[in-house]
């Protein structure tokens, strides 16, 4: 329940409308009851002394009461949606600014399929509880309390047979919503599974055709597909049984009054009015019951998903900017100081070991090694992407964790070995490096990365749409404008991660040649071929985590093993093979 005040903070300017929507169903319920009064004393009395005029009075007062009870619900419904849908925006807006605010290592904690759901279904069901849930929250124990009330007011023997009848309801609706509970969580993770299926399957639906993996994929989809329907049917198989309950109890009640009050109404102790009257309040009150019961089990639901929607916005980021942040990068020089590094604080093994490095300002720096020996990681840890676990990474002769995370982020732009664009077009893609860039500037960058081949051909050139994902281009293009995006940063630190690995080398030269011009910027370069790092300042070789060696490219070709196998494999493959 904490955690569920805490989301209700989110509340907000909505407060309010739940607060009116809550007094709207009190004077509604209030309205609701009189009506079995006033028809008490128009069966008694009017019908009794065939009084048309005491008939036609009451009849009009429980219409006018009727309608009351209309109108308030009806403005109930209108102040309840403004909160319930409010509220959710309110609270996937916080998820969404919650997630932005993480670092890799927070989004390691959770699947993506996990924060859609998260963000959509959870929130969904909190809506709906508001929306199917908060009036019966508030009606029903007003209707409990005033219906037994009032019925020990109209007859109290009668009236004994609620003391029976609820606490046995009672119990067994308690059982219902205790078996339940637990449910719930497993069914929302049942969802989390599906979307993730679903997920994966449409982002590659291109290698699921190119390798005829339809079918399989359907067989995985049916999988957890029926797990779901499986999770769903053994919960709603308990989650049901409390209206077959409320009915049996309820039946029994009306049964057990209709017999005593029979009898009592000929023996002259109970007149028919007040039996009808009575009814009307054994309805009221089971029904309040019933009400009560798919409250607590919409309360279960909800709390299931308020847990998890807690999850997202209690996860403390990794990485902040630390008080009074240094705001001002003073240039690109990089340094690594005795730093090691694993992904998970109980990693047996750590990915980076012991790395001194020291990157002076406006060098331009080659990367090589093996796949898996940490290249990637090693850059991520420049821009605050990672932290590292133990020694001290260095920008411009200050520790990183010195500076505020978006001044650092500003100063270090990196082309990641996934090129991600966004739904759009080309100018909207490109301002994601600087918003207010001007037409030539995004041309000029767009030059810079030979991207401007390309572009000029497209219809529309920057105002080209991209489609989701970038789908509209190939690979290649999708790199390049990549690194013109970067280049609009206008960064002291340069970073490539493989990112022309999808390009000729013709261009490949092009974008080298281009980048050369950068004076003062620190280029670092991860690359796959020889080629695209023989002519930097030094070439840094890592093997499984470790700097293996550092030196130009005649040094290390004349003394490096690994540098020679990688040299002579890419470069004299024909002499050496035939």
């Amino acid at each position: 329940m904490g955690e569920l005040k805490r989301l209700l903070r989110y509340l907000g300017p909505y407060r309010n409308d739940l607060l009116i929507g809550a007094l709207l169903v009190v004077v509604e319920t209030c309205f609701e009851l009189v009506i079995p009064v006033l028809m008490a004393d128009l069966i008694d009395v009017g019908v009794a002394n065939q009084d048309i005029h005491y008939v036609l009075y009451k009849g009009a007062q429980m219409g006018i009461c009727a309608l009351c009870a209309l109108v308030t619900g009806l403005l109930y419904a209108r102040f309840a949606a403004r909160a319930s849908y409010g509220w959710g925006a309110q609270v996937r807006r916080a998820q969404f600014a919650q997630v932005q605010r993480y670092s890799f290592a927070n989004l390691d904690h959770f699947d993506a399929a996990s924060l859609v759901t998260r963000m959509t279904t959870d929130v969904t069901v909190l809506q709906n509880a508001i929306n199917g849930g908060f009036r019966p929250l508030v009606r029903s124990p007003i209707m409990l309390v005033m219906g037994v009330g009032l019925s020990f007011w109209m007859n109290p023997r009668l009236a004994v047979i609620f003391i029976v009848c609820a606490p046995v309801l009672g119990a067994i609706l308690f059982c219902i919503v205790r078996k339940v509970a637990p449910m719930y969580g497993k069914l929302q993770k049942a969802v989390d599974r599906l979307n993730n299926v679903v997920q994966e399957n449409l982002t590659a639906i291109r290698a699921v055709k190119a390798f005829v993996r339809g079918e399989a994929e359907e067989e995985r989809f049916q999988v957890v597909n029926s797990r779901l329907a499986d999770t769903s049917k053994a919960t709603f198989r308990w989650a049901v049984l409390n209206l077959p309950s409320l009915q049996l109890i309820m039946y029994t009640a009306i049964v057990l009054i209709m017999w005593f009050g029979g009898n009592m109404i000929l023996d002259g102790k109970l007149l028919v009015g007040e039996l009808t009257g009575f009814l009307s309040y054994v309805f009221q009150v089971m029904n309040s019951m019933m009400m009560l019961s798919n409250v607590f089990l919409l309360l279960t639901r909800s709390l299931a998903s308020v847990h998890r929607i807690t999850q997202v916005l209690e996860e403390q980021p990794q990485i902040t900017s630390s008080q009074n942040a240094v705001t001002q990068v003073a240039d690109g020089s990089v340094d690594f100081e005795g730093v090691s590094f694993k992904y998970h604080a109980d990693a047996q093994e750590y990915a980076l070991s012991q790395v001194d490095l020291h990157i002076k300002a406006g060098q331009t720096v080659g990367i090589l090694g093996g796949t898996g020996s940490a290249k990637s990681t090693l850059v991520q840890l420049i821009p605050r992407l990672y932290d590292a676990t133990e020694g001290t990474v260095k920008v411009g002769g200050r520790d990183v964790r010195e500076y505020d995370i978006h001044v650092l982020r500003d100063a270090v732009g990196i082309v990641l070995q996934k090129n991600v664009l966004f739904s759009g077009t080309v100018e909207e893609n490109l301002r994601w490096g600087d918003a207010q860039a001007g037409e030539e500037q995004l041309w000029a960058a767009c030059r810079a990365a030979c991207a401007d081949e390309f572009l000029a051909e497209m219809p529309g050139g920057l105002e080209a749409d991209l489609g989701q994902g970038g789908v509209n281009v190939s690979g290649g293009q999708k790199q390049r404008l990549c690194i013109a995006r970067t280049l609009l940063k206008h960064p002291k630190v340069l970073i490539f991660d493989d990112s022309t690995s999808a390009v000729d080398t013709a261009t490949e030269g092009k974008i080298r040649r281009e980048l050369a011009k950068l004076d003062g910027v620190t280029k670092i370069v991860i690359a796959q071929r020889i080629t695209s790092v023989m002519n930097t300042d030094q070439i840094i070789i890592l093997d499984d985590g470790k700097v293996h060696a550092v030196g130009t490219h005649q040094q290390l070709l004349e003394c490096d093993p690994i540098y020679q196998e990688i040299y002579a494999s890419q470069m004299k493959g024909g002499e050496l093979h035939g």
